[in-house]
């Protein structure tokens, strides 16, 4: 096998870990020597300067067993239990095979909510930016207990490629139990061929996908790594499948190992931009008039006497989708007022906005930093 560079050059790595790699899953107990083989893998990491963050499938398929549930799907409830059970069992093991290296752990439970609204992102940015610069190894676990849509539907995959984006990391690994992503489901097409580098998901790319196999603890498969290389590769971030059963699996990505690499184009957008355009759920729309339209197309900022109109019910700081009296989509962006207020002020100048608010609030409804155009 070849080197390869692409894991080296990575100032903030985020390592996303599968069930099936880390929990024996007839015993329901972690794969101990496994995860002391990935700890001496991401102290080394550590040790030439770069920073990772770990997040972790396992919680339930720990749990469960502990608890005495049976196997097969479980109620939504029991679920919950599960994962709160295991969370405990799953950070404790974090704890003990990093502290070998000097290494400190940090538990940060996460929803895909987290990272869609605004107060809440801004708070686990903070934290997990506070916990990297203190040396702490950030481990994330979606927060099962209470996020019942992600138990039902969600993923770690789309979860980690969201953190990826959020604290701007420039790599995410995908530790997996496939290789890479093939022509075809390598598990059924002996023909197929691992594909080792995608610079863009086309149908073509998407039409390879197959689903999770039936069974186990295991969501998602071949589909949601894609939909997460779709957000990694909208925000500069390269993105690698590898398979992460043999131990130190870090290491033998580095050595050459079979991957696929999504690699993003040369330029990524600013960190601020990254969750405008890739995280945020818009609250409202606001309408432009052909001025406005054009000064955004020049690199303007958004003032309140280019809008002819407000849509939705939106709040200070709420993402909002900007268009065109035609209706055409020009992006997204931040709004530094609520909708209540940008109804009063819209279509007048800045200079009027305080008389007409009774208070003096920015001179831009949506400020060119806070802008992202298609």
């Amino acid at each position: 096998m070849s080197k390869n560079k692409e894991l080296e050059k990575g100032r903030r790595v985020v390592v996303k870990i599968g069930s099936t790699l880390l929990v024996d899953e007839e015993l329901g107990t972690v794969h101990r020597k496994w995860l002391e083989a990935l700890a001496e893998d991401i102290s080394a990491l550590s040790k030439r300067g770069q920073e990772v963050i770990i997040v972790s499938s396992g919680a339930i398929a720990i749990g469960r067993r502990h608890l005495g549930l049976p196997a097969g799907l479980l109620k939504l409830d029991e679920n919950q239990a599960a994962a709160a059970t295991g969370m405990v069992r799953l950070a404790h093991a974090y704890q003990e095979v990093l502290a070998n290296h000097d290494m400190t752990v940090a538990q940060v439970l996460l929803t895909l909510d987290d990272s869609e609204n605004r107060r809440r992102y801004i708070n686990a940015r903070n934290t997990l930016e506070a916990l990297l610069r203190l040396g702490a190894v950030p481990l994330i676990n979606e927060n099962d207990t209470v996020a019942t849509d992600e138990i039902r539907f969600g993923d770690n995959d789309r979860l980690a490629a969201r953190v990826a984006a959020m604290i701007s990391a420039d790599t995410l690994v995908l530790l997996s139990d496939i290789d890479g992503l093939y022509t075809a489901d390598p598990r059924r097409d002996a023909a197929a061929a691992i594909i080792p580098e995608i610079t863009e998901i086309t149908p073509d790319i998407e039409a390879m996908a197959g689903e999770a196999l039936p069974g186990g603890d295991t969501k998602g498969g071949m589909i949601t790594k894609l939909s997460a290389a779709k957000v990694c590769l909208a925000n500069g971030c390269k993105m690698v499948i590898t398979d992460g059963r043999e131990p130190h699996p870090l290491k033998r990505l580095e050595d050459g190992a079979k991957a696929t690499w999504f690699m993003p184009s040369a330029t990524p957008k600013t960190a601020r931009k990254r969750w405008i355009s890739g995280s945020l759920s818009p609250m409202g729309a606001v309408v432009l008039d052909d001025g406005a339209v054009r000064a955004l197309g020049s690199g303007k900022s958004l003032l309140p006497a280019g809008i002819v109109a407000v849509e939705g019910n939106f709040q200070r700081g709420d993402a909002v989708v900007v268009k065109t009296t035609d209706g055409r989509d020009l992006g997204r962006g931040l709004v530094a007022y609520s909708a209540e207020d940008a109804r009063r002020i819209i279509g007048y100048k800045t200079s009027e906005i305080e008389v007409l608010l009774g208070y003096r609030g920015r001179d831009e409804m949506i400020h060119r930093d806070d802008l992202v155009l298609n």
